[in-house]
């Protein structure tokens, strides 16, 4: 049977971020705030279950440019890894520098930043979205000549360390700080400071930073987050706010010269009155009261069932037919959503939770193909949409204690 190791990479990392819960509660600290932590992982399920689609056409994209483009032809020595990593690094450092100074870069990027923690679950915060701009960055390796494995490979591996140095839990490491990109030099990056702002790109070499002049060390204590709160833990909202900013601001920008600005000008240069308006006109967030018990275990149980889920279908994928890749992606995606909605503690919540339930229907039916299945199925969708109300009344009273 052909499984996917790499999935085995979700309860690891898990586990680090249990150790890490554990270690700073036993230390008197706590770096872990509920509703930032659980988005943060919500953003890595996503992350990780859209990978399942696009890291095979990432490699057949560089495959396609070595073997049509390559300007050398390179094969693998100790020498030429070394070379390949040294350069992963450089290309990592642009890459991660204009996105921080440009806004179509940053539209993708921004979602890495929002947290206000600091911890190893914000290392989840990457999207599929950011992964594809990096792999255009990373596009000038095939060119050059590296083979689409050794890139791939080193890329595996070099993504891994990035996740280790999002931690407060590290203090400064001696010499390496010299070398290295430490925790430190990350908390540095992830702050809001004013001092700290547009500081230490690099992911696992810190010499980048000091070549041109990027680099800042940890003095003051960071103050982690946008410089402007996003004030919500929404999926949808932390994935595409600046992208409908960039687009309202597009809009209203008069000639080509200004349009061309708001896309390649920096995040700083947009208008904080585009984003007050959609906050305005689509998010809309009200005073919360706090979370009840049963909303937190509620949010608990259904961030357990996605991971679990996630991992199956990493797990199994090769098993696993289009139309049920397809149904379990969608499920957990709606997941995601809900519990975005539920930390905001909207009120049309239900009509989500419907929607997920109407999809388990759904696969149920499309899992099993027999008659007596279909007919149940639909049987207690007209049910449940007859008593639609009543429902959506008692999980509202239950979750949130609102009538």
């Amino acid at each position: 049977m052909k499984l996917n190791f790499i999935a085995f990479a979700v309860p690891l990392f898990l586990l680090f971020m249990a150790a890490e819960y554990y270690y700073s509660r036993k230390k008197g600290a706590n770096f872990f705030q509920f509703a930032e932590s659980v988005a943060n992982i919500n953003v890595g399920i996503a992350e990780r279950l859209l990978d399942l689609f696009t890291t095979g056409l990432f490699f057949y994209f560089f495959q396609y440019i070595q073997q049509h483009f390559a300007l050398f032809t390179i094969s693998a020595s100790p020498f030429i890894w070394v070379l390949l990593f040294l350069l992963t690094d450089f290309v990592w450092y642009w890459y991660h520098r204009y996105a921080h100074e440009i806004n179509l870069f940053w539209a993708v990027h921004v979602v890495h930043h929002q947290s206000e923690d600091f911890n190893y679950t914000v290392s989840a915060r990457i999207t599929v979205f950011q992964a594809v701009v990096r792999s255009g960055f990373w596009s000038v390796l095939p060119l050059i000549g590296f083979p689409a494995e050794m890139i791939t490979t080193l890329l595996l591996v070099h993504g891994f360390y990035p996740f280790f140095i999002h931690t407060q839990t590290i203090g400064k490491m001696g010499w390496l700080e010299y070398i290295l990109v430490t925790p430190s030099h990350h908390r540095v990056h992830h702050a809001s400071n004013p001092e700290y702002l547009d500081k230490n790109y690099g992911d696992v070499l810190i010499i980048w930073d000091k070549l041109f002049g990027t680099f800042a060390p940890e003095k003051a204590a960071p103050k982690y987050g946008l410089t402007k709160p996003l004030n919500s833990h929404s999926f949808l909202w932390q994935h595409f706010h600046f992208p409908l900013e960039l687009s309202l601001a597009f809009s209203k920008a008069r000639g080509w010269r200004s349009k061309c600005a708001v896309l390649f000008g920096a995040p700083d240069g947009i208008d904080p009155k585009y984003k007050t308006a959609l906050e305005r006109r689509l998010l809309n967030v009200a005073p919360q009261q706090a979370a009840t018990p049963a909303l937190k275990r509620y949010i608990v149980s259904q961030t357990t069932v996605s991971l679990f889920l996630l991992f199956l279908t990493a797990l199994f994928e090769h098993h696993l037919q289009g139309k049920h890749l397809l149904l379990l992606s969608l499920f957990i995606i709606l997941s995601l959503i809900t519990t975005g909605a539920m930390l905001d503690q909207r009120s049309w919540i239900f009509y989500l939770e419907f929607a997920r339930a109407s999809l388990v229907l759904v696969y149920i039916s499309v899992l099993f193909q027999n008659p007596v299945f279909l007919f149940v199925m639909l049987l207690l969708f007209v049910t449940a949409l007859l008593n639609f109300e009543g429902m959506q009344q008692r999980y509202l009273r239950l979750l949130y204690q609102k009538g």
